[in-house]
């Protein structure tokens, strides 16, 4: 019998392991998101009774918790999953699936599949901030998106498809540093763990994962922050780019660059340990074998 822990990938594995994660992280991306746009600065826990609260308590109060829920699973449907099929699929162009990829060219083709992804899943993106930032607005100037579908088809219909793309610059450059983080860096610390003795089992999925999505959060701060103002504000606030980042910048100096960052860390974390968590349990379930692909 083959050796399980040779299985590679099937390029929609990234894509399944994402949405399975977001289902349990999506409330402290909710969090973040409040946290990102609001003038009013409140400590992660306070933003989360908050929010719990603006829908009433009760069930209604818990499911306020997921809202934009379906935007976050089409994020990872489009986002997520583009980007770990384009850094397998790569990687399998580079190496022929006979050796492992070196750290230099783990970091290129990390940074060259996020940036695709980031392209791709914008208008998810788009629609997931929108949807999770409009229980902050007055009722009169709520959105209300059913789901993600409600949403794409709105924008595009009363808005323009040019909207669709908004903040995709910053959407791209932080998809890329993120995939650094979580994909690149994971297998540079799974590949040491593996030198070291430990088994690819899951306990070495949850610790280099771990130090993944620290490495994640890390690198793309910033690059989030001026992500999620774009993509919420008024058509015509930014003139682009440059002029958001120093309106942000002039609003609250370089600490507003860093707003939320406890729950983004502690979001990214666990829905980067949770990803690879599922992604490495689809591989190894699965997956196939080089030579029988």
């Amino acid at each position: 019998m083959q050796d399980k822990t040779k299985k590679l990938p099937r390029w929609y594995f990234g894509g399944l392991a994402s949405v399975g994660a977001v289902c349990f992280t999506h409330p402290l991306d909710l969090i973040k998101v409040h946290l990102q746009t609001s003038s009013v600065k409140h400590g992660m826990l306070k933003q989360g009774i908050i929010i719990y609260r603006s829908n009433n308590g009760g069930f209604g109060g818990f499911k306020s918790l997921y809202s934009g829920l379906t935007a976050s699973m089409g994020r990872q449907m489009t986002y997520s999953l583009t980007r770990f099929a384009a850094y397998d699929l790569m990687k399998s162009s580079v190496t022929g699936d006979k050796r492992n990829l070196y750290t230099y060219e783990k970091v290129l083709v990390a940074f060259a599949g996020g940036c695709m992804g980031g392209v791709v899943g914008t208008p998810c993106d788009l629609v997931n901030v929108r949807m999770q930032n409009d229980s902050k607005l007055p009722l009169d100037q709520r959105r209300n998106y059913k789901h993600v579908f409600d949403g794409l088809t709105r924008i595009y219909k009363t808005e323009g498809r040019a909207v669709l793309m908004n903040g995709y610059e910053m959407a791209t450059l932080r998809a890329g540093m993120m995939t650094v983080g979580q994909i690149a860096m994971y297998e540079l610390f799974k590949e040491k763990a593996l030198k070291l003795g430990m088994s690819d089992n899951v306990f070495t999925h949850l610790f280099c994962s771990s130090l993944a999505g620290i490495c994640g959060a890390a690198y793309t701060m910033p690059l989030d922050v001026m992500k999620t103002r774009i993509m919420n504000a008024d058509k015509g606030k930014y003139t682009g780019v440059v002029h958001a980042v120093a309106s942000t910048a002039k609003e609250g100096g370089l600490k507003i660059f860093f707003s939320g960052f406890g729950p983004a860390a502690i979001r990214i974390m666990p829905q980067t340990v949770l990803t690879w968590v599922f992604k490495e349990q689809l591989r190894l379930e699965f997956g196939f074998y080089p030579d029988k692909q």
